[in-house]
């Protein structure tokens, strides 16, 4: 039994690999980034990588390196690393049915779950002869390893060699930007697409650049359940076609 499970493990890592790759080159390159930004700041490349395996929060982690300065308090971490984060709520709400089956796995399912990975959930269509929970577990296991890596690369690195980290957080802008333009070129139903990018750019008026984020995910959160019908249609046409 237990040699069968481990095939089926193993299974799952090849199949899952090559729909990671773009992952891959992103998640090194920002990830060293997020480690040569870590270690400028005069920390044990040590503390880079166990945030990395234990936060896990991509811009989160970003924006956590400005949270080390003495006058940033406790209430200013906390509120600002929700604001940043809250778009996973949503995330985590579509995603409630395949998690719920998954059992133990579900919890580090929760935890691994980034822009990236969701991206991959929906993108990818699991093989005929895996199962799709040991599927979707070596997508999220992959991509925080490459996460992993990136954050010791660039940790080490900026130890040992004198870097100056001005403009190196675009990174992670550039990697969304990447991601999306790739969904969008491989065709498909875009409605969702076309939602999210004008709901964010109406509140990104609106709100300003500071207070945008909430208003525009419950927006699409809104837009998205009233038009449920219709979307799933659509995709069932781009589906057959």
């Amino acid at each position: 039994m237990m040699k069968m499970q481990k095939k089926g493990y193993l299974k799952a890592f090849r199949a899952a690999f090559p729909y990671t790759i773009p992952v891959l080159t992103g998640y090194l390159f920002i990830g060293i980034a997020f480690g040569v930004m870590y270690q400028e700041k005069g920390y044990n490349f040590l503390w880079a990588i166990l945030m990395s395996i234990l936060v896990y929060a991509g811009s989160g982690q970003y924006l956590a390196v400005n949270f080390f300065a003495p006058q940033v308090g406790w209430w200013d971490v906390i509120f600002m690393t929700f604001m940043v984060n809250i778009r996973h709520i949503f995330y985590g709400l579509s995603l409630l049915e395949r998690f719920g089956k998954m059992g133990k796995k579900r919890l580090y399912m929760m935890f691994s779950l980034t822009d990236e990975t969701y991206s991959l959930f929906f993108i990818t269509k699991v093989p005929k002869d895996v199962e799709e929970d040991k599927f979707l577990f070596a997508i999220a296991l992959l991509d925080q390893s490459y996460w992993v890596l990136g954050s010791a690369i660039g940790a080490i690195a900026g130890a040992l060699i004198p870097f100056n980290a001005e403009g190196i957080d675009f990174a992670m802008t550039a990697l969304f930007i990447v991601i999306f333009v790739e969904q969008w070129l491989a065709g498909g139903n875009r409605i969702p697409a076309v939602i999210g990018l004008v709901s964010a750019t109406v509140f990104r008026i609106l709100s300003g650049a500071d207070n945008f984020i909430l208003p525009s995910m419950i927006c699409i959160m809104l837009c998205l359940i009233a038009g449920r019908k219709y979307i799933e249609k659509q995709e069932r046409k781009t589906d057959a076609a």
